[in-house]
């Protein structure tokens, strides 16, 4: 008995061009064998050929369940326009699996084995030609990488969006397949209704005749067959019918040497961060992008097509579409061409044994200083949140040494391994220290995401990484548990065993530590290999995850140490957690202030003198919002405090702009040091330096002021055209605007699983170059300007305008505590509005008094001036103005909405 016949779809589809249909008859295979079955498939040769265009190659596209064709129109359509544009043509088909979409349904139980036979017998059908790419989605995933890896002498590449590929023995599948193969429940929600329809399209939000388009092949219980029998074959068990056939698809994928491109969109309750890992696993030369906010039905939600074609042009065209095995070497190539064609020279050694230019070699580790002085019994690390006997708890170079060996040890003996990902969630303090490296002595990855990004912002970095172990204190072990972060656990204290159980937690520190006693290490990591994920702030957008080799870190050591002239006896403190743990490897002592170091504004004056005279130290390193509550809470100090400050003789403040009245009242309390402000990012921690005598010498120009170039560091511009856009030649000339790029040793690899992220980051740029997102300026001494992010250049209709100059005449009104300078209207006909904090109780529009004398202390054109009580802030640094929460609050106001706070 046959069911419903294959049709072409009904007219009128949005996104769908009726002509790009067609019904294909293919002889069956394997268990369909003496059957003909008829396809209904998205074809784009027929246009191809009709405009005269020959195919680059053949991309076959699987949807999953329980789509059809209609999930990939946005490719096919791109692919067409492209194609009549002059760019590399590619033939697209994408089909409508049998039982499926406006295929033909049959009696037949489908397998996954037998749908991947089914593609082949299609693809041989349509006579394709040339190099094939497949794509995948959902279960389409494993039936187009199944007949990848049977044909890999006819693959080009292989792109698969949110998909799993195997299932873990004894595993239980996500919730909402539990669900939907539930006793009972497969049939009634699967077939007999439209639940499970309903509710994967309800995964996105769709325009209603978008998901009346995908709900159209399925009206019917004859129609919705397909559906049930998708979920039924899921190989959930060891004996399933499919269950060999995953397995041999999903060991072929290792033997996979063709470019491959992974897209995720992380809130997909079917397919998780564990799937993708596996995947990564299995092809690590993959490309990979997450998509931020996206979930299962990512082709409905992001541009996918373009990242497909672009990446496709990059990696195959461009690559002359090489055999299998040739694509890293053709990468390579091509590489090293662009940084040769680069203006002006690559960037030097450091000058530091070892340390490689590019990143990628070098002799010393992280660790060489603890090594050197493990038998040392002076003091190594200070906690000033510990005390024994009204002092605090000091750790010996000997007793540091010994602890990393021993928990190193104990880490190899629980099984963590090289290239494992272990998340951090412990305060700075000696247990943090010994912990990081730990980790680092046996190649594990640490991941650091800290608490200022918030717990939402934390708990996507975490479960982001997917880190394979998580140690922390109480408060992070419970989130882990109760936002479900992967990974083992290990307590950084002992835990009652009541209080272990209830979190999850295998083993703790300590234990780790008796397990390691006298147990060898494994070798050290080499110097390219990973050593560490550092999420950035937040501030600009969702935490990324910046990638550091060994190589690079030991490379911002040996940076840190030569600028600022880091001895031994020099001694560091610092509430800047991104430089917390950099003590033990300058050979110096180090102390964090007793003080919240999620919470810079929680730092005191009192707390930086007892740090400072506990460690002897000639350098301190805060934030700026630490800066500004140390200030405001100097008159706390007593004589013995301010005699402790006056040993001080380097001064540091970084991670956002510092004011150089704010500067100055710090250098009072700190009056025998040099204050500087480095500039730097997540993605390369040092970059540019500047003393205050430096900027107070430099003043008069746009701006803030960061000084030059560390070490063999390179710092260009790149020009702003008129709709914001960085589209410059990258330049060292004077007076040019425009985005900061740089290169240095220390500049981190790349980030973590965000493809596009890093493709944008170095976009035009030679290898080891990076676009900051900032905009700034190089004087004619050389000295770099920055004047805010490129996200908040206001595109005017006489010219690109950036904010900081303008917010820095605001402030020099004596009403006015701080402003903002947002654009509001459309690009290249943008106006500028100053927002400011001036003492007012409502949002609003400020006074004319207080607008004239807004308006008198700048030059640039303001088109209104509003005030607010106060103006948002990032979570993390408490001091970065949220700007384009500003300027949307801004075009509501003027557009006449009741004000509220922005």
């Amino acid at each position: 008995m046959t069911g419903p016949q294959a049709t072409l779809p009904p007219a009128g589809l949005p996104g769908l061009d009726p002509a790009l249909s067609r019904l294909v008859s293919v002889d069956g295979v394997l268990a369909d064998a003496g059957e003909s079955r008829l396809w209904h498939v998205l074809d784009t040769g027929d246009a191809l050929h009709d405009r005269g265009i020959e195919p680059t190659g053949t991309i076959v596209a699987v949807h999953g369940n329980p789509t059809w064709s209609y999930l990939w129109r946005a490719l096919v359509n791109a692919s067409l326009a492209r194609a009549e544009a002059g760019a590399a043509a590619w033939r697209v088909v994408a089909v409508d699996q049998l039982e499926m979409g406006f295929s033909e349904r049959s009696p037949l139980r489908r397998t996954l084995g037998q749908r991947i036979a089914d593609l082949g017998a299609l693809v041989e059908a349509l006579g394709v030609r040339g190099p094939i790419v497949t794509i995948g989605h959902d279960w389409g995933g494993p039936v187009s990488l199944g007949w990848a890896v049977e044909n890999r002498d006819r693959l080009a590449a292989v792109i698969a969006l949110n998909t799993a590929v195997h299932h873990p023995e004894g595993a239980k599948l996500p919730f909402a397949l539990r669900v939907a193969t539930a006793r009972g429940m497969l049939a009634a929600g699967t077939t007999g209704t439209t639940a499970f329809l309903d509710t994967t399209l309800a995964l996105a939000d769709l325009d209603p005749a978008v998901r009346a388009a995908f709900r159209a092949p399925y009206a019917t219980l004859a129609r919705r067959r397909g559906i049930g029998g998708f979920v039924a074959d899921i190989p959930a068990t060891p004996d399933h019918e499919s269950t060999p056939a995953l397995h041999r698809m999903s060991a072929g994928l290792r033997e996979l040497s063709v470019p491959a491109l992974l897209l995720r969109g992380p809130k997909d309750p079917v397919f998780g961060e564990d799937h993708l890992d596996d995947l990564i696993d299995r092809m690590p030369h993959a490309d990979v992008h997450r998509f931020e906010g996206a979930g299962h039905l990512i082709a409905e939600e992001r541009p996918y097509a373009e990242v497909v074609l672009d990446w496709l042009d990059e990696n195959v065209v461009d690559a002359g579409a090489p055999a299998p095995g040739t694509r890293r070497a053709a990468t390579a190539q091509r590489r090293a061409a662009a940084t040769a064609a680069a203006e002006g020279p690559a960037p030097e050694r450091t000058g530091a044994p070892g340390t490689e230019s590019d990143g990628t070699a070098a002799d010393g580790r992280l660790w060489d200083a603890l090594d050197a002085r493990r038998d040392d019994e002076d003091t190594a690390v200070i906690d000033m949140t510990t005390s024994r006997e009204g002092e605090p708890l000091r750790v010996s170079w000997r007793q540091l040494a010994t602890r990393v060996d021993e928990i190193a040890a104990g880490l190899d003996a629980f099984g963590v391994r090289a290239g494992d990902r272990v998340s951090l969630l412990v305060p700075p303090g000696p247990t943090l220290t010994a912990a990081l490296y730990a980790c680092l002595r046996i190649g594990a990855v640490v991941v650091v995401a800290d608490r200022g990004l918030g717990i939402r912002g934390l708990s996507r970095a975490v479960r982001g990484a997917v880190p394979d172990v998580v140690i922390g204190e109480v408060a992070g072990l419970a989130a882990a548990r109760a936002l479900g972060w992967p990974g083992r656990r290990i307590s950084a204290a002992a835990l009652p065993a009541t209080a272990s159980r209830a979190l999850g937690v295998e083993a703790s520190l300590s234990d780790l530590a008796r397990a390691g006693r006298g147990r060898a290490l494994p070798e050290p990591p080499a110097a390219e290999a990973e050593a560490a994920v550092l999420f950035t702030s937040g501030s600009t957008g969702p935490a990324k995850g910046v990638v550091y080799t060994h190589a690079q870190l030991t490379a911002l050591r040996d940076t840190l140490a030569a600028h600022f002239g880091v001895t031994a006896d020099s001694g560091l403190v610092t509430g800047f957690a991104p430089f917390a743990l950099l003590g033990p490897a300058l050979g110096t002592r180090s102390a964090t202030p007793d003080m919240d170091v999620s919470a810079p504004r929680t730092l005191t004056a009192a707390a930086v003198a007892a740090a400072v005279r506990a460690s002897d130290a000639r350098i301190v390193f805060l934030s700026p919002a630490a800066v500004a509550n140390v200030v405001a809470t100097a008159g706390a100090l007593s004589d013995a405090d301010r005699a402790a400050l006056a040993r001080v003789e380097t001064f540091l403040s970084t991670g956002a702009p510092v004011g150089v009245e704010l500067l100055r009242r710090a250098q009072r309390l700190m009056p025998n040091a040099v204050a500087h402000t480095p500039y730097g990012m997540t993605e390369c921690l040092l970059v540019a330096d500047v003393t205050l005598p430096e900027i107070e010498r430099a003043a008069g120009d746009r701006g803030v002021c960061v000084g030059r170039p560390l070490g063999t560091g390179q710092v260009r511009v790149s020009a702003i055209d008129a709709d914001g856009r960085a589209t410059g030649e990258p330049t060292t000339d004077a007076g040019v605007t425009g985005e900061i790029v740089i290169s240095a040793p220390h500049l981190k690899r790349g980030y973590f699983r965000l493809h596009l992220t890093d493709r944008e980051a170095r976009r035009g740029l030679p290898e080891r170059w990076h676009r900051t997102g900032d905009v700034g300026h190089l004087d004619t001494d050389g000295l770099l300007w920055v004047e805010g992010r490129l996200p908040h250049v206001i595109t005017t209709a006489e010219g690109p305008v950036t904010p900081v100059g303008i917010e820095q005449d605001v402030e020099t009104v004596d009403a006015v505590s701080r402003a903002a300078a947002v654009g509001v209207g459309p690009v290249g006909g943008q106006v500028v509005v100053a927002v400011v904090e001036a003492g007012a109780r409502r949002p609003g529009l400020a006074s004319p008094a207080l607008t004239d004398a807004v308006r008198a202390a700048t030059a640039q054109r303001l088109a209104a001036v509003l005030v607010v009580p106060s103006l948002p802030t990032d979570i993390r640094h408490n001091s970065k103005i949220d700007r384009t929460r500003v300027a949307a609050w801004a075009d509501r106001v003027l557009a006449g909405e009741k004000p509220g706070a922005p």
